[in-house]
């Protein structure tokens, strides 16, 4: 088997505009990268991702575009249903969600299914309806810590999230019962929500509850065979950084690192490039999404996309010549834009390697997939039930 390489780094929510199918979602006019930097008036720089070719996809104030770019750079529609994480990482290898996930943002959880989880778990439960999780601590967590009620609450997104005090409950027992709602949210396809999100805190009052690195996904599986699932079938390495492994539920997965932040992903990413493996190392970097994103700070999030620009070049300096590096989204979280949904928005695609030696633009993708089906081409494997490989055009 001949020794291969692949990076595909996704940068959580930054999305690169919005396409046709906006306006179904309301995002018609939502754009990731773009606002942020409109946001802060182009006072933040990225030389290293502008050199790649970020800012030749759209508009980045401060940050013209360049003529000759280090990478290819383009743009990828989605042709799955939905908005959210599960989807948009599934469809990049190669699954085409056609039903859009169970959500429960204007009504809350229905009454049997926390009976149930209530029964199940010996725990009572507070809440019960969409909000930001640093907020619903605030409003909530005191009354936790006399009443030993665990808080449960949605957002825009299909997930059951459950903030539990981590001094208070233990993460052992925190896990156990979102392990419970998973199995109970499964048991019925209008329960089935894409996620049940642990959400560990700890503080003593409102002024200082804070969320804890512990987070924990309890996601469905893909709905199909993935480019990961073929890989880890082919005795290929697939190295999961960051909420990877719980976003695919370990399917394809050979070896699981988690992360306690965007920044750690980054560095882990970057040990990972000075080690030999096989195979494909896949990051993802939530704090985009999760700090900075659904709380709409585009000042936050313009200063975490420095941060790991600065940290790119580390990344690339430990790539072997025939390595390939994608850098790519899940979707957008427009900051400026109204609520605290994610946005629904192409997502940029930027594809490095050493060995590239005319880097120029790639014509507008129909599909996440055209990621996981270039990969599967480079490698050989099996092709994705979706999805048009462009290795044909990486010279």
């Amino acid at each position: 088997m001949e020794n291969k390489r692949v990076f595909v780094v996704v940068i959580d929510s930054l999305g690169a505009g919005w396409e046709e199918n906006s306006h179904l979602y309301g995002d018609e006019g939502a754009n990731t990268i773009s606002h942020i930097f409109e946001a802060t008036e182009g006072k933040y720089k990225i030389p290293n991702l502008r050199a790649m070719g970020l800012c030749n996809i759209t508009d980045v104030m401060g940050n013209p575009p360049v003529k000759n770019t280090e990478a290819y750079y383009g743009k990828l529609k989605e042709k799955s249903v939905g908005k959210d994480t599960m989807t948009g990482h599934w469809e990049i290898m190669g699954v085409h969600t056609t039903r859009p996930s169970v959500t429960f943002t204007e009504t809350g959880f229905p009454k049997d299914l926390i009976d149930e989880l209530e029964a199940q778990t010996g725990h009572k439960f507070i809440g019960n309806y969409a909000a930001s999780g640093t907020e619903i601590i605030k409003e909530l967590g005191e009354r936790q810590l006399e009443t030993k009620e665990m808080i449960i609450y949605t957002s825009a997104d299909s997930v059951l999230q459950i903030a539990a005090h981590e001094e208070l409950f233990g993460i052992d027992e925190i896990y156990r019962v979102c392990s419970i709602a998973r199995e109970i949210c499964s048991s019925k396809p209008e329960w089935m929500v894409g996620r049940i999100i642990a959400r560990p805190f700890v503080g003593t009052c409102k002024e200082d509850f804070k969320r804890t690195p512990n987070r924990h996904d309890y996601a469905l599986s893909p709905t199909d065979e993935t480019v990961l699932d073929v890989m880890k079938q082919e005795g290929y390495d697939v190295i999961s950084i960051g909420k990877i492994n719980d976003i695919f539920n370990g399917c394809g997965i050979t070896e699981a690192i988690k992360s306690r932040s965007s920044h750690e992903g980054m560095q882990q990413t970057i040990e990972y490039a000075k080690k030999d493996f096989n195979g494909i190392c896949f990051t993802n970097l939530v704090d985009f999404d999760a700090l900075w994103g659904h709380r709409r700070d585009p000042k936050g999030y313009a200063k975490e996309l420095v941060d790991f620009d600065n940290n790119l070049p580390d990344l690339i300096a430990n790539l072997r010549d025939d390595d390939i590096l994608y850098i790519t989204a899940d979707h957008g979280n427009d900051p400026t834009w109204k609520g605290t949904d994610h946005t629904r928005e192409m997502i940029p695609v930027l594809v490095y390697s050493k060995s590239f030696k005319e880097p120029r633009n790639l014509p507008l993708r129909n599909s996440f997939a055209d990621i996981g089906a270039t990969i599967a081409e480079q490698f050989d494997i099996k092709k994705p039930n979706i999805g048009d490989s462009f290795n044909y055009l990486l010279i």
